[in-house]
């Protein structure tokens, strides 16, 4: 019995080792600043990039379906894209979902921004800043204009948007029947991050419920950002997950609100009105005959 415990204790030490210097880099750092800063070899022998899609032939596509979700950051599982939200005592490397959208937006690594799930309409930074921004000028600044024709800075109130307004995120999908594999698969398209407008933060008493979809994010072409971009894993923090990773593996909790359908695509809501416990219903019927698609496909 004492054999099996040192053991143990010799194990979980050494994998505490390992599992440190993977993470952080702290037996080879010389300074803090080096803590979490990979080396030049470090980065040769990663070389690692997102896993690339196959390729998938029309022909080979049996049966499909575009189904849009809801990701609620209220839920528990879905707290990695959420967190974290306050960055200033917490290092660089760790930022939520849409932190490093918007970093990378108006950094230019993203250029696939549109305004809705369709992606026929393309936005600019201009147009996403007009939807994150919102300033006001106080009634001091409104006197100072009428007197004198100018406003000071310090008579302008801005209002950001940031993280931790973000109240859910939405997805579209597609899931199709791979005939030569013959198994169900799911791609993504789309993600974009649901809030309250920036004004609703200027005016708190009014209690706004201004909900809207700031941008879609076309994800195939955001995956070498996201890959690069990691997200936190609470079962063992040594060995991170990249976002990209996070969100192609569906390691998450959503509910449909919309599938495409002969009738404009229309939502759940729209055909069961003012009754939350049937829309969910609906939603789950919706996933089970998409599961059922591939059942049925093997019996005979």
């Amino acid at each position: 019995m004492n054999f099996r415990n040192v053991l143990l204790v010799s194990i979980g030490l050494f994998m505490t080792s390992v599992s440190l210097h993977a993470q952080l880099n702290v037996l080879n750092a010389k300074t803090p600043e080096e803590i979490g800063v990979k080396t030049e070899d470090q980065l040769a022998y990663d070389n690692d990039g997102p896993l690339p899609y196959g390729y998938i032939d029309d022909r080979d596509v049996l049966w499909s379906k575009s189904t849009w979700e809801i990701i609620d950051l209220d839920e528990r599982v879905n707290f990695p894209l959420y967190y974290p939200i306050d960055t200033n005592n917490i290092g660089a490397e760790r930022r939520s979902l849409y932190d490093v959208l918007v970093k990378n937006i108006k950094n230019g690594n993203i250029e696939h921004v549109y305004v809705d799930s369709y992606f026929t309409e393309k936005r600019t930074l201009k147009d996403i800043e007009a939807s994150l921004v919102y300033k006001d000028t106080t009634d001091a600044g409104i006197e100072q204009f009428n007197a004198e024709g100018i406003v000071d800075d310090e008579y302008i109130r801005e209002f950001t948007l940031d993280a931790g307004d973000v109240e859910e995120w939405r997805i579209r999908g597609y899931w199709f029947l791979d005939k030569r594999s013959g198994d169900l698969k799911y791609r993504l398209l789309g993600l974009a991050p649901v809030a309250n407008e920036a004004r609703s933060k200027a005016f708190p008493d009014e209690n706004m419920d201004s909900k809207v979809e700031l941008f879609w994010i076309w994800f195939p072409s955001t995956r070498e950002v996201l890959h690069k971009a990691k997200a936190f894993n609470r079962k063992n923090t040594s060995r991170p997950i990249s976002f990209d990773h996070l969100l192609n593996s569906r390691r998450f909790s959503a509910v449909i609100y919309k599938e495409d359908n002969d009738l404009g695509d229309r939502e759940i809501k729209e055909y069961i009105n003012d009754n939350a416990l049937m829309q969910l219903l609906e939603s789950d019927r919706i996933k089970e005959q998409i599961r059922n698609i591939e059942i049925d496909m093997w019996n005979y």
